[in-house]
């Protein structure tokens, strides 16, 4: 295959574009954020030097102003951002959640209703509902167990590193190696899915696990891999929160005769509440935004769907955008309570400390 350079002219050309416009970004955020702060904090230290040695009094608020101009400088940006990038959607999402599928006419509570009041949506929201009661309460408990029984174990840090692996996969990569575990080929042909040649060994039947195989099967199968990435996230925040109770606190527990079981209940767990909270929550915000991982394995089929991936569905598949917009905005709204008890646990761990 011969290369011809006139034919190739036009890519070189944008990405030599492309490396000037990454040099000049870059280079334009080094001015902003170093070099200009750093003459500007120069030259008012000059002036406080040269207004010492004068003898001039300084006022309290002198170069109060600049700075204030300055730092809204900084922020401006980042709200900019944030307002096109949030406020602005949510704004958005909320006035199509009132109107028809086309947002050609306003509708009321129809898609509300709608939400509420269709078989299959019901399900949705229940399944919405099993993920977030299981899946915090498994993957936190798991997450500490794992935190105690590592602890100053001999080779702690590799035992970490494994558990902690599968938060630095991808929810799509997560599924995808989950969807082999789970794969299903007819009896007379050799399975490739573990948890079907378990079964085969034990002289049971391949099942296709994913289709459903009694109440909910499919979405319990499903929540174990959440359960999988969180534990090792839960399992890291929560190990460090052991490591920093006082060691004058456990030792004068254990000459006092406490048990590990009295230890872990009146040493441990309390000492360690402000990180199981963080970790509930964080989880349960993950959980509530869920979507990759129904959406590889099963794209929502046999009753697995839940309220992140039926929102797409509606609303880029089947062109309801009322409803999708419906979906949001209440998955929006189920949101806001966790991260205002959050915001009120950090404001009271702050006052207390």
């Amino acid at each position: 295959m011969n290369f011809d350079l006139a034919d190739q002219a036009d890519k070189f050309v944008m990405l030599l574009g492309g490396l000037v416009a990454f040099v000049v970004l870059v280079g334009g955020l080094l001015l902003v954020l170093d070099v200009i702060p750093t003459r500007l904090a120069t030259r008012r230290e000059a002036r406080l030097a040269a207004a010492a040695d004068a003898g001039v009094p300084i006022a309290a608020g002198a170069g109060r102003g600049r700075e204030g101009w300055l730092a809204a400088g900084f922020l401006a940006p980042a709200l900019l951002l944030l307002a096109i990038g949030l406020i602005f959607p949510a704004v958005r999402t909320t006035i199509l959640s009132f109107m028809n599928r086309d947002s050609s006419a306003f509708v009321g509570f129809d898609n509300y209703t709608w939400m509420f009041g269709q078989p299959d949506i019901q399900a949705v929201l229940l399944n919405t509902l099993i993920w977030v009661l299981v899946v915090p309460t498994l993957a936190t408990t798991i997450g500490l167990i794992y935190a105690i029984l590592v602890d100053k174990a001999r080779g702690e840090a590799v035992a970490k590193a494994l558990i902690f692996l599968p938060m630095s996969i991808s929810f799509v990569g997560a599924s995808i190696i989950w969807k082999f575990v789970y794969a299903y080929r007819s009896g007379e042909q050799d399975q490739i899915g573990l948890l079907n040649q378990i079964v085969v060994w034990f002289g049971g039947e391949p099942q296709q696990w994913l289709l459903g195989q009694g109440y909910k099967l499919n979405t319990l199968l499903l929540i174990v891999i959440m359960i999988w990435i969180q534990a090792g996230f839960a399992m890291v925040i929560l190990s460090a929160a052991i490591k920093a109770i006082p060691a004058e606190i456990v030792e004068a527990a254990r000459i006092d005769g406490t048990n590990a079981w009295q230890m872990f209940w009146r040493i441990t767990l309390p000492a360690i509440r402000p990180a199981v909270i963080v970790v509930v929550v964080t989880i349960t915000i993950a959980t509530l935004k869920v979507f990759d991982i129904v959406r590889t394995m099963t794209n929502g089929n046999y009753e697995t769907s839940v309220i992140a991936n039926e929102m797409y569905n509606q609303s880029f598949r089947y062109g309801e955008t009322g409803h999708g917009s419906a979906l949001a905005v209440f998955l929006f709204v189920l949101v806001i309570p966790i991260v205002i008890f959050q915001i009120r646990n950090i404001r009271k761990q702050r006052s207390e400390a």
